[in-house]
């Protein structure tokens, strides 16, 4: 099993990236979070995950351990497969799908393309357990935080922005700063908006 690949970028793409090891090229397909956090330097450290099917074997590349868990963990769901998973880690950040299948927000979870009410609702029985324990989370904290960002976005959407752009900023100071209030949320948003 392939588990990481190190080496210097010899194509890159939204969906895929060639990395050149030792004069072989490797071939990984990415997510859009993967894509967006690539360095801009030619050299990179990709974690990966070796999918063997009759017709192929397909290599995922993953930035960071948690982003191939947790990819680890939906493929592991009946009815979710690879392009699929891969899908929801383009949509949302792991840190979005953590807290998604912690709070059991099955809405969250059908919007990302490819997924319905049913496979929503059975990745969030499959994986909602093996989340809180594998990433120790506390389900008080997790609602908390979200809280705080449903709270802020409702403000903003008051206040006239747009509900995706308010998002993106909004998603952005969480990452920063976690534990921040709504009120200090609200005002750093406005600020980058």
């Amino acid at each position: 099993m392939i588990t990481q690949i190190k080496g210097k970028i010899v194509e890159k793409n939204p969906t895929y990236v060639v990395v050149d090891c030792n004069g072989i090229g490797y071939m990984l397909h990415i997510s859009l979070n993967s894509f967006s956090m690539l360095p801009t330097s030619e050299n990179v450290l990709l974690y990966t995950h070796l999918i063997v099917r009759e017709d192929a074997h397909i290599l995922y590349g993953f930035i960071d351990k948690v982003e191939r868990d947790i990819f680890r963990l939906l493929i592991s769901v009946s009815g979710v497969g690879a392009s699929i998973a891969r899908t929801m880690l383009s949509s949302m950040t792991s840190k979005e799908i953590k807290q998604a299948i912690a709070l059991g927000d099955v809405k969250l979870i059908q919007s990302v393309k490819g997924i319905g009410v049913k496979t929503a609702q059975r990745v969030i029985v499959d994986l909602k357990d093996k989340v809180l324990k594998m990433f120790d989370i506390d389900e008080v904290s997790v609602i908390e935080s979200n809280t705080n960002k449903e709270e802020a976005l409702s403000a903003l959407d008051v206040l006239g922005f747009s509900r995706k752009q308010s998002e993106k900023v909004i998603i952005g100071i969480l990452k920063e700063i976690p534990e921040i209030s709504v009120e200090k949320l609200i005002k750093m948003a406005l600020k980058k908006l």
